[in-house]
């Protein structure tokens, strides 16, 4: 055997895969970070050094689109003859399985190579797996004097559905908890390895990493040579016997396998107390609530999002966990009600104890991670990464990390700097290794589905082992998590620069400069106001988001690579500008699925965007100031509030635009697309979509008591003036919604109430099917003649107005949002018409919504309304044939 190969071997690699990775890579280091990222994890040969046996649970494991976790019965079932089953009998099966991290597949297929096919997948990928519990053991161990719970295997390789992943997991788990550990001069001693000596789960983990300490560097009776019981290797660190960091040992960084069961170990730990500190915050918010029918107590799952099954053993085993989705802000009630905040100090103090105890943890485990950039320098298990490390990050580190930055709040984060700081030197740790980097790209899995699998028969006298099949899901990579937080950080920021004036586009004459000078002569600049502590903290927040960011990005560049980096960027959410974005180019479908798939897609590019709603500087203004004019209903009030420096109502803006870029709801039937001014992010517009797919234009101004006070909002689809589509909206453009105290019931709360919740009102009550119903007096009359009439007449205004005025005069900024939802929407709109023509009761439009058989608008008949209908049609297949002409 060459040096090369038994350098390999030595870390781990069996022979077979130590002389594939030379034959392709001649460097032993690259060969070695390719055989633990997996590539050649379904290479054997009859002269491995370190074959599983037979008729171990990790030599069943076919790789298949569906891996089962193995567990202990396997041990033990009769083979029936097939005794001498290994890894070679499954040749035949290894081209129906595409490796998630190899591109094999890829060259076989296409005859090219797609070096990311593997990092970059789909998160339409659904994988199946088999999963078990078992009923734990416990021991006493060194540290601790009362006995303690062992993890067991089926826990230990929880939440994985990679094939491959799972034979290494198992692999750790099986030689480190029955193998005996022989002496490596060969003088005959061996030392048996238990599972309580590497899985014990004591409470705190220094406890367990001093008890490795205590046992990984046994020393041979016979000989006298001092090893390490995790590899069997002969200990000899030299001058790096020293302390590292925190506290660290260097003993614990001398193998692989070390690094793999302490990260292990450590984030099952984690992730046990993140739960339990959830739950407990659930709890304490539901103070009050009914008590469910049962009271058993119920275990958290770690990985699940959704259940299936409805038998009580599931509810024991598994609780739901919302992955990614988030709930609405509220519709506008129960904002008159008088809070107890008399708790809300403690609340945040126990929330604050609770993060920096994870914090502190996350703080601890990290000193584990391969990191090449190491104080003192890089350590072995530096370099050796084993290839469960990737595994640990990918199915625990995950949850918690995808949990965190799904948080909807930038100033919830903010308050909770301690941990999400700690958060933010785990992604950089982790993507400044190569051998991890390629996670913050890759999807994460979740489970979406589990249900129970019938109980497999168990001998006389041994535990009883649970299995649930769990169906995962692809979800959002860690970087494209962290890509929504940025945007988020990067909105706040706009917002705490407050007010802007607008740079004068021409230069400034001779005359004017000489007035500037004199007019500043002997005077000092005035600094700009510094901001209050509030402001600075989340201004602060949002500098290290994107130092995060852009250190990620970095490490990724150098060791993945421009490419890499550039894919990753290609599938990250943006805030998009209308120029910018070719809605030409966004194709509607041929199916109802295809169809409802590119729009989501398309509105959830387009819901927020930034762009200049100030008159351009050629166009006259009322009164020829410098001071610049605004498209916008509230523009005199815009324009008194010009270099204004006020910080409560910037933080107030700064947390809104950072919750409304990722936020505002996208769907089918009805969604919401917000255009703020660059310059003065006080100044907003609105575009709504009603029910049945129609446009409604509001201007919104967060005034200068904002948010002690709630926004002015006008409605601005009214024909002119005259046209009332609902109770709630007024022909004037009032809107009548108690958030905004211009109606009665619950109000604005300072400081909580938002501006989310107002346009979520305005979407969800005052844009409804039956408007009638929204008159006081009248919720009761659904389906009655007078309900009927006044439908009919609003329908007959929505086409003349909402439809048609749109469509051949858009607003702005919204033309390319309005008539790229109509193309999109095209079928789905041209039958609606058909439908709304027959429910049509023959009548002209009266501009009196409540008034149906009142003054009608001059020309109308009763067939006005089909001809409006005809023509909207027509514009509409105008439209889908990319035939309109503007």
């Amino acid at each position: 055997m060459d040096k090369e190969t038994q350098q390999l071997v030595e870390m781990g690699a069996t022979l077979a895969q130590a002389r594939a990775a030379l034959h392709r890579y001649k460097d032993v280091m690259q060969a070695a970070e390719r055989i633990f990222d997996g590539d050649f994890a379904d290479v054997t040969d009859e002269d491995e050094d370190m074959r599983m046996a037979p008729d171990s649970p990790a030599a069943l494991i076919t790789p298949s689109r569906t891996p089962h976790a193995s567990t202990p019965e396997d041990e033990d079932e009769d083979t029936d003859g097939d005794e001498d089953v290994d890894m070679e009998d499954n040749e035949d099966d290894v081209d129906d399985y595409v490796d998630y991290d190899s591109d094999y597949e890829t060259k076989r297929k296409t005859g090219e190579v797609d070096p990311y096919a593997g990092i970059f997948f789909s998160k339409d990928r659904r994988e199946e797996v088999i999963e078990v519990e078992e009923e734990a053991e416990t021991a006493i161990v060194s540290g601790s004097n009362e006995p303690v719970n062992l993890m067991m295997q089926g826990e230990w390789m929880k939440g994985c559905p990679e094939g491959n992943e799972q034979s290494f997991l198992f692999a750790l788990y099986d030689f480190l908890s029955t193998n005996s550990c022989p002496c490596p001069q060969s003088c005959g001693y061996k030392l048996d390895r238990k599972r309580s000596d590497f899985f014990p789960l004591v409470p705190e983990f220094s406890t367990y990493t001093e008890h490795l300490r205590y046992i990984v560097r046994p020393s041979c009776p016979n000989c006298g040579t001092e090893f390490c019981f995790a590899c069997g290797e002969t200990i000899n660190f030299g001058h790096n016997n020293s302390r590292t960091s925190a506290s660290a040992d260097v003993s614990l960084f001398h193998c692989s396998n070390l690094q793999g069961v302490i990260l292990g170990i450590g984030l099952a730990m984690l992730e046990m107390m993140f739960v339990e500190h959830r739950q407990q915050s659930a709890d304490e918010q539901s103070q009050g609530a009914p008590k469910a029918k049962s009271s058993k107590k119920r275990k958290m799952d770690l990985h699940s999002s959704t259940t299936n099954g409805d038998d009580d053993e599931d509810d024991t085993y598994y609780m739901s966990l919302p992955a990614g989705k988030k709930a609405r802000g509220g519709t506008g009630y129960a904002g008159d009600g008088r809070e107890d905040t008399s708790g809300q100090l403690e609340a945040q103090a126990q929330q604050r104890a609770k993060d920096e105890k994870i914090g502190s943890l996350l703080s601890q485990i990290r000193v584990y991670l391969p990191s090449l950039h190491r104080d003192g320098g890089a350590l072995t298990s530096d370099y050796m990464v084993h290839p469960t490390a990737l595994a640990h990050l990918r199915r625990r580190f995950n949850y918690l990390c995808s949990t965190l930055l799904r948080n909807d709040s930038l100033s919830d984060m903010s308050d909770r700097s301690i941990l999400y700081f700690e958060l933010f030197e785990w992604l950089e740790t982790i993507s400044n290794h190569e051998a991890l980097a390629s996670m913050m790209a890759m999807p994460i899995m979740v489970a979406g589905s589990i249900k129970s699998v019938a109980p497999k028969k168990v001998g006389k006298g041994k535990s009883v082992i649970r299995e649930r099949t769990i169906v995962y899901e692809g979800s959002a990579g860690p970087r494209e998590l962290l890509e929504a937080i940025v945007i988020q950080a990067q909105a706040a920021i706009k917002g705490l620069e407050g007010v802007k004036p607008m740079e004068p586009e021409e230069e400034m004459t001779e005359d004017q400069k000489r007035m500037t000078t004199n007019k500043g002569k002997g005077k000092e600049k005035e600094p700009s106001p510094a901001l209050s502590d509030e402001n600075q903290k989340l201004l602060a927040f949002c500098q290290r988001i994107l130092m995060t960011a852009n250190a990620i990005d970095r490490s990724l560049r150098e060791t993945k690579g421009d490419a890499f980096v550039g894919r990753l960027h290609m599938s990250l959410p943006k805030i998009t500008s209308s120029s910018a974005f070719d809605h030409i180019s966004i194709q509607a479908g041929a199916t109802d699925e295809e169809r409802r798939k590119s729009y989501i897609e398309w509105a959830t590019q387009v819901r927020f965007e930034y762009c200049d709603l100030a008159v351009p500087a050629g166009e006259p203004t009322p009164d020829g100031d410098a001071v610049p004019h605004y498209k916008f209903f509230f523009n005199s009030e815009a324009r008194m509030l010009t270099n204004s420096e006020m910080p409560k109502r910037s933080l107030a803006i700064a947390k809104e635009l950072a919750v409304l870029t990722t936020n505002l709801p996208v769907a089918w039937d009805s969604s919401i697309f917000l255009r703020v001014d660059e310059n003065r992010v006080d100044i907003i517009k609105a575009l709504i979509i009603g029910p049945e797919g129609t446009p409604f234009l509001f201007d919104i101004f967060l005034g200068p008591g904002y948010n002690q006070s709630p926004p002015s909002v006008k409605y601005m689809t009214t024909n002119g003036g005259k046209y009332r589509f609902n109770p709630n909206l007024y022909a004037d453009g009032k809107v009548c919604l108690s958030l905004l105290g211009t109606w009665s019931g619950p109000g604005w709360i300072s400081g909580r109430s938002t501006l989310l919740q107002v346009l979520i009102s305005i979407q969800s009550m005052i844009l409804c099917d039956e408007p009638y119903l929204n008159e006081p007096g009248w919720a009761n009359g659904g389906g009655t003649p007078q309900s009927k009439a006044y439908s009919s007449n609003v329908r007959r205004m929505v086409v003349r107005t909402a439809m048609l005025g749109n469509v051949k005069a858009p607003p702005e900024p919204f033309g390319d949002v309005i008539r790229t939802h109509y193309r999109l929407k095209a079928q789905a709109v041209s039958s609606q018409l058909d439908k709304w023509l027959t429910m049509d009761d023959g009548k002209p439009i009266s501009s009196d919504a409540f008034n149906a058989s009142g003054r009608s608008d001059a020309g109308s008949s009763s067939s006005a309304f089909k001809k409006d209908v005809e023509e909207m049609q027509n514009l509409l297949k105008q439209l889908q044939d990319n035939t309109f002409q503007v």
